[in-house]
């Protein structure tokens, strides 16, 4: 048996060996040696004996062997060699007995490297086994790049689970992938736990593969954490193969864009085309009746948030009339939001809006089974191709509010009250802080948080240090006894006075969301982009407007108008010009769009920090883990 064997991994060997010299690729193992130091290799780590996937043992430490083997570790020496007969000797003990002592290899950048047992690495191969049993010595990347952020990660998650085959391309995914399965980040795995993973894996291996998953850029780790995002991590332990390959046919799009390196296209303007041929394919002449569906987190009688986006909906009912029926589903995190999004597709609604990012899961999980509906989640910078996410430049508010802020100032410091640490809040904290700095450069904003402690003892920890100018959240929180602490307000003895208020215009939003459905340049957008669509409206689309108070001095009201029409033309820009942060790091403006959306820093002129996960309070850790800054979850324990 062993010869024929040999003969066969001969027959692989040439044919690799081929296939590479055609494609014009270097057609023998590779050789760590020949691209890393004397001195890198001495200053490995020993991780000891432990399982490493057959598929990551890729060449050799040194040059002695790599001509022997085809790039796949097949053989290439003649059948009537001695490595050939060495070759098979080994293969009738791995037959008879298994191969029990461990090689020795070199590991860098999850690649593995033999320094010992190239021919049993070449044999176990052969018999297509899942791993090589290895003592390994480990070569961590060069500091501070992004392979080092990798590798640290990568071997955190290893000493906590034990599980060694999972590769990610992008930095924070194992810590994701902890959470998404209901983990602490540094929680150790019972076997069970380990078993029942690496089952789960190859299974979803299999299916990821079977659809073409080889010719993606992105590995089966960042497709898998696109997978269980949308079928959550149950779904996999629990389903046939066959169940789960229709659902990552289903998810496909969404687990194809993790291959992208900037997986999110940012809309700043509503789109204004010209009908053209696709259009014409799709459809563009009569505009349809639509059935609309607004599914909201709370109820309007509690949540500003909520009657904002409410009376954006009255708003498109009044305008657009018989042509429309819009709906609203209220509170629908009191029991399974996935329900609900289900309920209102059945109820014949084509067109849902799903208004907190807390509904992001499930808008994702309705939008990949329901591909006849239209949904859209308000949030902000989140990569996912079945549904698309809005929201509005509430820094250019801030900044105009910032200005009016500093005006009246004087020497005074400047309080700034913030909800959570979430994709664009930080953005108008620092818009606030420049807007003041450009009437009043010694100004200072001091910023606190009220996911610390809630808003009344924030509020009280800014007006201890005497500070009376204060901008506190974007909108009223009903019930409230006071209403004042709304925008830009004065403290006084007597109260809170309001001077000045950002608005959302979420009617104008939905109105011009609503149109491009019906005149199809929503559907040409999804059409002529392969990547996630994130709408982003600001003051030029009349997403956001100011309102000042009459106690302002006109002097100051007609500054803020200025700014606001600037902004509306273009002319102005809050993030523009060379920009400092609190550690004193210099920043060219002009800032991108995605700079802007994933701010974790604050400006020079902030006193206060971006506050730890584990202080905020629980609604925040919730906001949070869907739609929290990089720096605010970084040691994010146990969220799903």
């Amino acid at each position: 048996m062993p010869p024929i064997f040999y003969k066969d991994a001969l027959r692989q060997g040439q044919k690799e060996f081929r296939a590479c010299t055609a494609r014009g690729e270097h057609p023998y193992l590779p050789v760590l040696s020949d691209f890393l130091p004397t001195d890198r290799l001495n200053r490995g780590v020993d991780l000891g004996c432990i399982q490493v996937p057959a598929e990551f043992v890729v060449g050799t430490l040194t040059q002695g062997r790599t001509n022997s083997f085809a790039r796949n570790f097949m053989p290439l020496m003649d059948e009537g060699s001695e490595f050939a007969e060495k070759w098979r000797t080994l293969c009738a003990s791995h037959l008879e007995e298994g191969v029990r002592d461990p090689i020795k290899a070199y590991e860098y950048m999850n690649r593995y490297y033999v320094q010992e047992g190239n021919k049993r690495v070449s044999i176990l191969k052969f018999f297509k086994v899942d791993s090589v049993y290895a003592h390994v010595l480990s070569i961590p990347p060069e500091p501070g790049t992004r392979e080092a952020a990798l590798y640290e990660e990568r071997m955190a998650f290893y000493r906590c689970s034990g599980v060694n085959g999972v590769e990610f391309t992008r930095p924070g995914s194992y810590a994701r992938l902890q959470a998404l399965l209901g983990k602490e980040t540094d929680a150790h795995w019972s076997e069970e736990e380990r078993r029942g993973f690496s089952y789960a894996f190859h299974s979803f291996r299999e299916a990821y593969e079977a659809k073409g998953g080889a010719r993606l850029s992105a590995t089966a780790g960042d497709a898998l954490l696109a997978f269980i995002q949308v079928y959550r991590y149950e779904a996999l332990r629990g389903e046939t193969s066959a169940q789960i390959k229709k659902q990552v046919a289903k998810a496909w799009e969404e687990i194809a864009l993790q291959e992208e390196e900037a997986p999110i296209e940012v809309k700043l303007t509503p789109e204004e085309k010209k009908p053209g041929l696709l259009t014409k394919v799709l459809g563009g002449g009569e505009k349809k009746w639509m059935q609309v569906a607004f599914i909201h987190d709370k109820d309007p009688a509690t949540s500003g948030w909520t009657k904002g986006h409410e009376q954006g909906r009255q708003h498109v009912q009044r305008v657009f009339g018989d042509h429309i029926k819009a709906t609203s589903y209220f509170d629908a995190m009191d029991g399974d939001p996935v329900a609900v999004l289900e309920q209102a597709i059945q109820e014949g609604n084509t067109v849902l809006f799903t208004t907190s990012p807390r509904l992001l899961p499930a808008s994702l999980r309705a939008a990949v089974e329901h591909p006849e509906a239209t949904i859209l989640n308000c949030s902000l910078n989140k990569s996912h191709r079945y549904i698309r996410t809005y929201y509005a430049r509430m820094y250019e508010a801030k900044f105009v509010i910032g200005a009016v802020a500093g005006a009246l100032a004087g020497s005074d410091d400047i309080g700034y009250l913030c909800d959570y640490p979430i994709f664009g809040q930080i953005a108008g904290i620092n818009a606030f802080a420049l807007g003041a700095q450009l009437v009043n450069p010694r100004v200072k904003v001091c910023l606190e948080w009220s996911a610390i402690g809630g808003g009344k003892a924030a509020m009280k920890r800014l007006t201890g240090r005497g500070i009376r100018l204060i901008s506190s959240q974007d909108l009223t929180r009903e019930g409230e006894e006071s209403r004042a602490s709304f925008g830009l307000s004065l403290v006084t003895d007597a109260g809170q006075v309001n001077l000045a208020v950002p608005v959302w215009q979420w009617g104008a939003y939905y109105e011009s969301i609503l149109r491009s459905i019906q005149n199809k340049t929503f559907q040409v957008e999804y059409q002529e982009s392969s990547k996630a669509l994130n709408y982003y409206w600001g003051m030029s689309a009349g997403a956001v407007e100011l309102q000042c108070s009459e106690k302002i001095p006109p002097s100051t009201r007609k500054l803020a108008e200025l700014l606001q029409e600037s902004i509306r033309a273009d002319l102005c820009y809050p993030f523009r010009g060379k920009l400092y942060t609190q550690e004193g790091r210099e920043l060219e403006g002009d800032l991108s769009p995605e700079e802007i959306i994933g701010m974790d820093w604050l400006a020079e002129n902030v006193v206060g920090s971006i506050p730890e996960y584990g202080e905020l309070s629980a609604m925040g850790k919730a906001t949070v883990d869907m739609v929290g800054i990089d720096r605010a979850a970084k040691d994010k324990k146990g969220a799903v």
